[in-house]
């Protein structure tokens, strides 16, 4: 019997997940990311140079897991350079219940709708992308187009040990200060909101849609993160992290917004 005030010792009944699988991705690559980032700002791109530029379209920012907004500042600005009115996500650092987490950022896209008066584009990045996309499935009338940065959201999701562990640890601290809504079953396959019955595709997506995947991943397997229609796929040669900071990334993503906006 434990002693007077002890608590029970968290017993993770969500470990053994067929939705997420361990797979010995080379997570050595992530390290990598520094040189992106030196690679970024030495690149004509990262200053609005040789890539096509918006005019004021409202472009959301949705960081990854256990990420925050000032993860994507580089990308926030540089949106801002090429002219688009970016908005960041809101969401603090990304360890919430990814139902409360969409909300959120609903009221980030409703907000960017109003004041601009057009429809929304959504770049998110990993588990944030996985949050735009169940917001664009709920709201399609104000998404124009998603762009997916190496988020794995097929029905297997094939990931390193290491990202397993980490979302265990968030159950771990439910109802915490950062993870007020985390209910026992989050960031598993056996979680009955809203937001994973998105992730499993219940429908044909009514938004436009693009996914960039990192051939050099080394926390997810690039085949999690890829659409069921070959053409919306692109591969970008760098890890997990730095695509969001790759110079080849930042290309891409110009030439969709463009794109869409044609």
């Amino acid at each position: 019997m434990p002693p007077a005030g002890a608590t029970a010792p968290f017993t993770d009944h969500y470990q053994d997940d067929h939705s997420v699988q361990p797979v010995l991705t080379p997570i050595g690559n992530e390290v990598g990311l520094y040189r992106d980032w030196l690679k970024l700002r030495l690149s004509p791109a990262y200053y609005g140079l040789d890539v096509p530029h918006g005019n004021g379209e409202p472009v959301v920012v949705v960081p990854g897991f256990m990420g925050t907004d000032l993860s994507l500042m580089e990308l926030f600005w540089w949106l801002g350079r090429i002219g688009y009115e970016p908005y960041y996500s809101g969401l603090g650092l990304n360890v919430d219940c990814p139902d409360a987490s969409t909300d959120l950022v609903w009221g980030v896209v409703r907000r960017a709708a109003d004041e601009t008066g057009r429809r929304v584009h959504l770049v998110g990045h990993s588990l944030g992308a996985l949050i735009a996309r169940s917001v664009a499935f709920e709201h399609p009338e104000s998404v124009d187009l998603l762009i997916s940065l190496a988020a794995p959201f097929n029905e297997v999701a094939y990931v390193h040990p290491a990202l397993i562990e980490a979302m265990a640890a968030v159950r771990r601290q439910a109802g915490s200060h950062l993870t007020w809504n985390v209910e026992p079953a989050c960031y598993s396959g056996h979680c009955t909101c809203r937001f994973t019955g998105h992730i499993m595709r219940p429908s044909q997506p009514a938004f436009r849609r693009r996914a960039l995947y990192a051939e050099r991943d080394g926390l997810v397997s690039p085949e999690s993160c890829l659409e069921d229609e070959p053409e919306y796929n692109i591969g970008i040669a760098t890890s997990h992290y730095g695509i969001i900071y790759s110079s080849e990334a930042y290309r891409t993503v110009a030439e969709l917004l463009a794109e869409a906006n044609r």
